[in-house]
């Protein structure tokens, strides 16, 4: 066996076990959502590619062509809608999102297609099928990966009119991490095959590159999307199918001043901030006012998001207590008990609103 070949076979025996492990822990999970099964078929379809190639290697002695990308852009697509939809259901008209990996794997084995891209080109029988293949992957690549980047976009603004403290299982940033990753190696993967075309000793390098990062993909998958909980959110809006549409509001100038004052007479009477778990309901319920319209009021009177409005008073809190002279607490100390729930976050909020570290200001205070 070539060399190459017995370091990708290694490669990809490690791949399956790994895929069939993750796929196991997050069916074990005893709160399963339905990411968590998309996640878990995701990840026993693709040992189940990684296994194609050992069979493609061993039995019929080369790689054939590859449709993983037609597997991954849409599973990639499906598991962040199932994330960021509230009543997200699987349907089995999705299944036909698998139809093109499903042709190519099945139509590879028919004609014998290898994926060396030193034969890509090559003008002979199956010259318009490898083609036909290169431009599906092309179309399903920038239609999937965009709608995912989307999704993910309009996600992280609205969870932060839902909750007063984020992280990366709230905001997806993982995910969105991924998503543009992949997205990058996968333009970068077409240029290192196009390169490997004119050197013929480089023709298992984009294979061994790919399945590499497969790999990666796998154990990333598996350790974050085990953790990964339902962010619930209702989309910018408490009211069934209607969106924000600030220039079309029935608000009145005096209902929005009469809500602006509520707000505010809240928050200094009760401290809701202090409980790092505020968020966008619990503000609705205890206040009366539906949450659409508490959304509207802070940004188009007060020119802030839920987030940022709880947080600035968590940090007048924490300044407070900074310059008390009776204050022995640590500046960590004082975080957690005016509401943040990481030291990360405290010190990434604090220095986004003051321009300076805790410890800076605290000394320019003192």
């Amino acid at each position: 066996m070539d060399r190459n070949a017995f370091w990708i076979e290694v490669l990809l025996l490690v791949g399956i076990s790994q895929a069939i492990f993750s796929s196991l822990l997050v069916l074990a999970k005893k709160e399963k959502s339905i990411a968590d099964k998309i996640l878990a078929a995701w990840l026993i379809l693709m040992a189940i590619e990684f296994l194609t190639l050992i069979i493609d290697l061993n039995w019929i002695g080369k790689p054939l062509l590859s449709s993983s990308f037609l597997l991954v852009n849409p599973a990639f697509y499906f598991y962040v809608k199932s994330l960021t939809q509230k009543c997200f259901k699987l349907k089995p008209i999705y299944m036909l999102h698998l139809v093109p990996f499903v042709f190519f794997e099945v139509s590879a084995y028919i004609v014998q297609e290898t994926i060396m891209m030193t034969d890509f080109f090559r003008e002979d029988t199956t010259f318009g099928f490898r083609i036909f293949f290169g431009v599906t992957n092309l179309i399903s690549l920038f239609s999937y990966n965009l709608s995912s980047i989307f999704m993910l976009h309009r996600h992280r603004h609205e969870v932060y009119n839902e909750f007063s403290s984020i992280d990366v299982n709230r905001n997806l940033a993982w995910v969105f991490f991924i998503v543009v990753f992949y997205s990058v190696y996968w333009l970068s993967l077409i240029i290192i095959s196009l390169f490997s075309i004119a050197f013929a000793e480089l023709r298992f390098f984009p294979l061994l590159i790919n399945y590499s990062v497969m790999l990666l993909l796998i154990y990333v998958l598996g350790f974050y999307g085990l953790g990964q909980k339902i962010v619930s959110l209702q989309n910018g809006t408490d009211n069934e199918g209607k969106k924000e549409k600030y220039a079309n509001s029935t608000l009145t100038d005096v209902q929005k001043q009469l809500i602006k004052s509520t707000i505010l007479d809240f928050f200094e009477k009760n401290k809701p901030y202090l409980d790092a778990d505020f968020n966008m309901d619990s503000f609705s319920e205890r206040t009366g006012i539906p949450k659409h319209q508490l959304t509207e009021v802070l940004s188009t009177e007060m020119q802030q998001n839920f987030f940022s409005f709880v947080n600035k008073h968590r940090i007048e809190a924490v300044k407070k207590m900074l310059v008390d002279p009776e204050n022995l607490y640590s500046i960590e100390a004082i975080a957690y008990d005016c509401g943040f729930n990481s030291k990360s976050a405290f010190y990434s909020v604090f220095k986004k609103q003051e321009g300076c570290t805790p410890n800076y200001w605290k000394e320019l205070n003192h």
